[in-house]
Order: structure tokens, then sequence, then C-alpha cells
């Protein structure tokens, strides 16, 4: 999740066209496109297998200060606690950032290839792994933490992570499983102007449980499979259904930048920060303090003139999480978490489809005809079956297929190439070998646990980890 880091106090918001125009100067030319990779690893310590806390010499705070040490690294700080790590202002902007349950994300640089995001990827395991053996630590590359339970969790010394705990449990029924104990990949992919942000987004939200369904790695809890192939999806979908799914008004007439406004305006607030500090006002929606009712409808006397910041949106934005979401770019959120295949693979299946315009005409040929019942019991059915989910008269599978050969057809006609000659197509792998094979890694997972793990979930610890 993003972190907040002190700067020059915003000018307030002065009219509706200034929460529109926060979107649309994220547009670029097809040039200045660029890659965006998240990915969250889940910590355990590998004597015992326990999770990672924050405090002591072998804790998330720790890694952190090794990784400033030896790799150059540079705090953000919270009070007294590193929260999070950015690189110098000489380097790309890459940062670290410190998940609620202590799952470690690296936030990469927007790079201009998908050899690039491997080589950062390669780069920033190398650095976590070298450092987690002198810590005796490990890392898990999974979408849902298999062993430990919420209350075994630790939980990280983030003072929005404290807001968004008190609120959870009051919308949905599984917020603190999906803030605590699940872990994902995420690719950050730009847009060229409204119209390019509007099939973009329709298509990626479409599509986005083909990708759940291709990198499901979730199956268990607790020691034990959880009856889900990717149990981080399902969690999402009783977590806040004000801020997540899959959107249906896109997909109407008239999507446009002010649309998305108009939803984001109503989602409920969590915070607003000021003088260092994160001012609980969850329930309220910033419709409400945009018009000056903050202090009314939560019946709190000291919110009265608080006016409303650019950088509060901004803030807001990052509290809403649909399976994709616009920010000043279009963020995947649909993936489990993985390994370094998975990481290279993620990003490549959705640069080739989106990226390329005859790929993206592909890609919205297929989606077009679904309708809003058709893509949510897609969206309700892959948690559990992944690609065996039916579909019309075929299963995702087929569908799969289909989107994989237009995303690597995407890629070769991007015809970017590393020193070996390679074009990006290499970074599909994983995702053509789960297409092969029409399998997904939660079953793979699942045999090794019904067979030689002998019903064991300790194994896991061994061979899905990084």
């Amino acid at each position: 999740m993003s972190t907040r880091q002190e700067g020059a106090p915003s000018p307030p918001i002065g009219s509706r066209d200034d929460l529109v125009e926060w979107f649309a100067v994220g547009s670029k030319p097809k040039s200045a496109w660029r890659i965006g990779t998240e990915h969250e690893k889940i910590g355990f310590r590998t004597d015992d297998l326990q999770p990672v806390p924050y405090e002591g010499p072998r804790g998330i705070r720790a890694l952190m200060e090794e990784l400033i040490a030896r790799y150059g690294w540079e705090p953000i700080h919270e009070g007294d606690n590193i929260i999070a790590l950015k690189r110098p202002e000489d380097e790309p902007a890459a940062t670290v950032s410190l998940e609620p349950g202590g799952q470690f994300e690296l936030s990469g640089a927007p790079l201009s290839n998908l050899h690039e995001v491997d080589a950062e990827t390669r780069q920033h395991i190398e650095q976590v792994k070298a450092i987690g053996e002198d810590l005796k630590l490990g890392f898990l590359g999974l979408g849902f933490s298999p062993r430990w339970t919420l209350a075994e969790t630790p939980k990280m010394p983030k003072r929005r992570y404290a807001v968004m705990t008190r609120y959870m449990p009051k919308v949905g029924a599984h917020g603190l499983e999906m803030m605590y104990r699940t872990a994902t990949i995420q690719v950050n992919l730009d847009f060229a102007d409204e119209a390019d942000m509007v099939k973009k987004l329709r298509v990626s939200l479409a599509l986005q449980p083909v990708a759940t369904a291709l990198f499901a790695s979730s199956p268990f809890r607790e020691g034990k499979p959880n009856g889900f192939l990717s149990l981080r999806s399902e969690v999402w979908r009783d977590t806040d259904r004000a801020r997540t799914g899959l959107l249906p008004f896109v997909f109407e007439g008239g999507m446009c930048f002010d649309r998305y406004v108009e939803y984001a305006l109503d989602v409920p607030m969590y915070f607003i920060y000021r003088d260092g500090q994160y001012i609980d006002v969850a329930g309220a929606s910033f419709r409400d303090f945009l018009d000056g009712k903050l202090a009314s409808k939560l019946g709190r006397a000291e919110l009265q003139g608080i006016e409303a910041t650019i950088d509060d949106w901004s803030d807001h934005i990052t509290t809403i999480f649909p399976e994709v979401r616009m920010k000043r770019f279009l963020e995947m959120r649909g993936a489990d978490g993985g390994r370094t295949a998975e990481i290279a693979a993620l990003p490549a299946l959705w640069v080739g489809l989106l990226y390329d315009q005859t790929a993206l005409d592909a890609a919205w040929d297929v989606v077009k005809g679904w309708t809003a019942e058709e893509r949510e019991g897609l969206r309700n059915g892959v948690p559990r079956t992944a690609l065996a989910t039916p579909f019309r008269r075929m299963k995702l599978l087929d569908i799969a297929r289909e989107v994989g050969a237009i995303a690597a057809e995407g890629l070769r006609l991007r015809a970017i190439k590393n020193e070996k000659g390679d074009d990006e197509r290499i970074h599909l792998a994983m995702v053509e070998a789960v297409l092969d094979d029409g399998r997904t890694r939660s079953e793979e997972m699942l045999d090794a646990f019904e067979g030689r793990w002998g019903k064991r979930i300790d194994p896991i610890f061994r061979e899905l980890a990084f």
C-alpha cells in the first residue's frame, strides 16, 4: 500500500475540475509509456517457520536497516519507525514498503521494457535473499499466508493501518484477512488519453479473472487446504464492497475521467493526513469532505473548517481497491503473489495485451460482448475453480489460451530485444506453461500436499521460497 511522505502543503481543491484533472494529467504519448511492477513477499524465520515481527534482531526493521547499510537504500520514517525505503534521488524511483502483516513489497520504478523489469526484480530478490541468509529469514511467493492464524500474524507500526484495522470489520467479513495475510503481484501501466484509458480499463477489468486464474497460488490456510485455488481473490469478494469489485459503470456509455471521479467521491474515506498524523474519518465520503460536511457527518466538531486538498484526494484514491484501479495510470490488481517467474510473467501478460494497438483491439473483441452478469460470474467463480470455471459453452482455460496468444503477439510486435536477441516474449514463459498444462500452481501444490508432503504444510517453506 502507498506510503505518505512529508512535503510542501498541497493547494485546496477549487472545483470538481481539479479532481478530473488529477487523473487527466496522467495521459502520456506512447513513447513515454512505462511499466511499474509491485510484488509482495511473505517473510518467515527459516529455523522455526514463524512469521517475522517488526522489531528484534531478525525483524522487518533489521532487514530494512541492512538494505540501507549494504545497498544504499534511504529510510522513510514515521515517528521513530522506518516504514519504507526509497532509492537516492539520482536513481530510478523504486521503493520498498511495509505491508500490514509484514509482507515485504518492492514498488518498482517506472521502466521502459520487460527486460528492465526482470533485471530490477532479480536485483531486489538477490539483495533480500543475501540479507535473509544472514538473518535466517526466508520469503514465500504465494497469495496467502499458508500456516499462521490471524492472531499469530505480526502487525506493522504504520499509522494508516491502525485506522483501516478499526474500520475493516464494519464493512466486510474478510478485510483483516486481506490486510494481514494476502500477498500480490501488481502491474501499473499508462494510457494515452481519455479514450485509451477507457478501452484499457474495460479490457483489463473484464480479463482480470483470467489473470487471477493463471496466477492462482493460495490454496492453503492455517496449514490445510482452504477449498479455493485463489483464497486471496475470494477474500477480496467480502472485504469492503463500496471500494472493490469490477466497476460495472465502466462498461456503460459515457465512461470518462469525470465518471470515475463521481464513483470515487462516494467511496467512504479512511483518514485525512495533517501535521504528520492520520485523523480517522472512516465512513464519511469524500463528497461529504468536499461539501464541508465532515464534522456534521461524523459528529465531531474538531473537523469543522478543515479544507479538502489535492493531497487528500490523492490519498483517498489509494484507498479504493477495485480489480483495476485508476490513478494516473492503471493498476492491475487481480493476481496472487508469486516467485521470480510469476513476477516477470504478469507484466508480460498485460503489456502484451495493452501496449500494442493491434493486441488491444483483439483483446477488446474477445470481451466486448460479455454482459455484466457474465463478468461478475467469472469473478465469483474463479477463486474456487480458476481455469476450470465454466463460461458460456466452454471453460475459462479456452479464453485464457486465446488471450495468452494475443499477449504473445503483442510482445512480438513490440520487438524489444535484450542483449541476447530475445524479445519480451521470454518473460511470458510461466503463463505459457500454465496454458499448455491447463493446471495452476495451486493445483500442483495441492497434489504435493496430498502426496509427497504427506499432508504437511512445512515443505512449502522449502519448495515455494525464493
